[in-house]
């Protein structure tokens, strides 16, 4: 996953912009952008939170692995419990 800027870091790259060097262009598209980055984070995040309710249901990674479209040990390894971590 792309590492994503911080509120800090866009805030000091703007800072040090000149714009009396920097030829403007509608920002349109980088906003799109941003949003279309913004709803793939927060798809990403109802989709671990879909999973992780269906398992807390008691429903099998086989069945989750169907819909997801992928192999079991597939979607075990992308949902299931990372290393280090409680199960619970």
């Amino acid at each position: 996953m792309a590492k994503t800027r911080t509120e800090s870091d866009v805030e000091a790259w703007l800072d040090q912009l000149d714009p009396g060097t920097i030829l403007v262009h509608d920002a349109g598209p980088l906003r799109a952008i941003g949003q279309a980055l913004g709803a793939i984070e927060a798809a990403e995040a109802q989709l671990e939170a879909a999973v992780a309710a269906a398992k807390e249901a008691g429903l099998s990674w086989g069945s989750i692995a169907m819909v997801l479209n992928t192999s079991k040990q597939a979607a075990h390894r992308k949902f299931g419990p990372k290393p280090g971590k409680s199960a619970d």
